[in-house]
């Protein structure tokens, strides 16, 4: 049996049947065609815009605005990557200077992706605990910042 165009219909139930409304109480959607008595609602083209709410002061500018943190962008160095850059120091310019990662990039990280088979020394750098032990193993060493602390909201005011 071939399939022709004029035998071909939707899914049964993927088609709903358009709803005829303002077409008499018998109908079942006659008069207010379910829209209501009165009211912004049941006017045409009388709605309102998502967070209205009839004039009150909106949830979003209720609540208070707390904090900003700008973006930083951290790069993802491969294993293998390491070995494009000269010398055995490894600090942010020296993958920037050669084109590991982006200029743009605040920090960078090393994950376990790849082989290394020289030894090198990370400084400033972070690294999975895999990538770090793949570097202990091929005789080099991971030197990573320290993350500068948090300042506590709720530290007692230095009396004058």
């Amino acid at each position: 049996m071939t399939m022709r165009l004029n035998d071909m219909k939707p899914a049964a139930g993927s088609r709903k049947v358009h709803r005829r409304v303002g077409r008499g109480a018998s109908a079942g959607q006659g008069k207010t065609c379910g829209r209501g008595v009165k009211g912004q609602r049941a006017r045409k083209g009388g709605y309102h815009k998502v967070g209205f709410e009839g004039g009150q002061m909106p949830l979003q500018r209720r609540l208070p605005k707390v904090g900003f943190r700008s973006k930083m962008f951290t790069a993802e160095v491969r294993l293998d990557e390491l070995l494009k850059v000269d010398g055995t120091a490894i600090t942010i310019d020296a993958l920037k200077k050669a084109n590991v990662i982006p200029t743009f990039a605040d920090r960078a990280k090393v994950v376990l992706s790849g082989e290394i088979t020289k030894a090198v020394n990370l400084k400033g750098i972070g690294a999975t605990k895999g990538a770090k032990e793949a570097i202990e193993k091929a005789g080099g060493s991971v030197e990573a910042l320290p993350e500068p602390p948090k300042p506590s909201k709720l530290a007692p005011k230095k009396q004058a």
